[in-house]
């Protein structure tokens, strides 16, 4: 094999399989929809992207190609169609990954949020504290601005992705599972199916499997021995003691775990929702014996991953948050942060709804966490692979929020309703195309600066 092509190139999972075999060697090329800063930074680093359906760019060499697509294109799409019925050999991402991690030990990281923070934080432990390991990554980590790490140390951390039951290609010896909440189901159908697989995933689990404490999993679904962690429960295995936030939102406690304890844990990025994810990441390392000391340094030099509560711009006076929330309790939990970092400011949040099923099936929650906020600045939906549904748009969300102050904006309006309205924390949130705002956004509060 000498090609590898990539269809859906610029996803955050499939660029960091592209350039793991960009680094092997192997010629790199791929398709996807639109450009973004991934495919920007892919073509930067040599691989070839483009943007049109056209299987001219395909490579010639059936025998010498292999096909790695995403399952977020459509079944229909022209250049899988034409690689399917041409012979090539066609493979998931998600069985790409299983592969790639096959006879190493895997560190897996799964859950329907927290995934993507605990996993970059775990793989930071793993990489500062000496260790090693190669990490497929959910997002750009802010340490090494990549979503990709390669070391030749046997150690392979993965995010574990339940879309599309992606995360059963993988075995890991020691994994996590952060929240099994309902989503997906446009895939699932309904909550009991999630869990069904979630509960599979814990069965291919062979080493340590961490859970946070209450979640429906148990002995009759793992051989693994099973530990929990949690920020609020001290009967876990994984537990703070003495938690406080300091100056800067950052919250310090003692970490206890099974034989042992640290004292004075800095978590290197604020909010208490990243606290929890430090203590389940901490769990990772120290159940694989990395040194306790070691751990404590990393998780105080962790900068966070990109789109996770990304603080752009932060006076005193006026402060600018990304975060990539597209589900309620993610919603939820981000403004629970926020609130607790900056008590007594106004919150403005601004919300692009992520896919008509996701919309359609969570209305009534995605309203009651989008009323935490004090101000909502709600978004026309962001289709991502689906069709439009009759009578599902962004107003069956919007008629049921209670936040004091609401306006339902097109994205093409935002920009010009921003210029006018008085902002003291401004917080987007979604998975679509609202990351295209950040900059413009950025630039906009920082001339009310001065």
């Amino acid at each position: 094999m000498k090609n590898v092509y990539f269809i859906g190139i610029g996803g955050i999972g499939m660029s960091a399989i592209a350039r793991y075999y960009k680094g092997k060697g192997y010629e790199v090329s791929g398709y996807d929809r639109t450009p973004s800063e991934l495919t920007a930074r892919l073509e930067a680093e040599g691989i070839g992207v483009h943007y049109t359906d056209d299987t001219a760019f395909i490579p010639k060499d059936i025998a010498e190609t292999l096909v790695v697509y995403t399952p977020a294109i459509p079944a229909d799409m022209g250049e899988l169609t034409y690689v399917r019925e041409k012979g090539y050999r066609v493979v998931k991402r998600s069985r790409m990954l299983g592969e790639i991690a096959h006879g190493q030990a895997c560190m897996a990281v799964a859950g329907t949020h927290g995934k993507t923070t605990t996993s970059t934080l775990a793989a930071h432990i793993f990489t500062e504290s000496g260790e090693g390991c190669s990490a497929f990554l959910g997002g750009i980590s802010r340490n090494y601005g990549t979503n990709l790490l390669v070391s030749a140390h046997p150690v392979v951390v993965a995010e574990a992705d339940e879309f599309d039951r992606s995360f059963l290609q993988l075995f890991p010896e020691i994994a996590v599972i952060t929240a099994i909440d309902p989503d997906h189901l446009d895939i699932y159908g309904d909550y009991a199916h999630v869990l069904e697989a979630f509960r599979a995933f814990a069965s291919q689990v062979s080493g340590t499997l961490i859970l946070k404490r209450g979640l429906p999993v148990g002995p009759e679904d793992t051989k693994a021995r099973i530990l929990t962690y949690s920020y609020t429960d001290p009967e876990a295995d994984f537990h703070p003691e003495n938690a406080r936030p300091d100056s800067l939102g950052h919250y310090v406690f003692d970490l206890v775990y099974p034989g042992g304890r640290l004292e004075n844990v800095r978590v290197g990025t604020p909010g208490w929702v990243n606290a929890e994810n430090s203590i389940a990441a901490a769990a990772i390392a120290l159940t694989w014996g990395i040194d306790g000391e070691k751990v404590r340094h990393a998780v105080g030099t962790f900068q966070g991953v990109k789109r996770r509560l990304e603080m752009h711009l932060n006076t005193g006076t006026i402060t600018y948050i990304d975060d990539y929330a597209h589900h309620p309790k993610e919603l939820s939990t981000a403004l629970s942060s926020i609130r607790g970092m900056f008590p007594g400011r106004k919150i403005t949040a601004i919300f692009q709804p992520h896919l008509y099923t996701r919309t359609r099936d969570f209305a009534p929650e995605f309203a009651e966490a989008l009323s935490a906020a004090d101000k909502l600045i709600l978004l026309d939906i962001y289709p991502a692979r689906e069709e439009p549904i009759p009578g599902v748009t962004s107003e069956i969300i919007f008629k049921d929020v209670t936040a004091p102050e609401k306006v339902l904006l097109r994205k093409e309006e935002l920009m010009d309703y921003l210029e006018k309205e008085p902002v003291d924390i401004l917080v987007t949130f979604g998975a679509g195309n609202i990351d295209r705002f950040i900059e413009p956004i950025t630039n906009l509060l920082e001339k009310r600066i001065g």
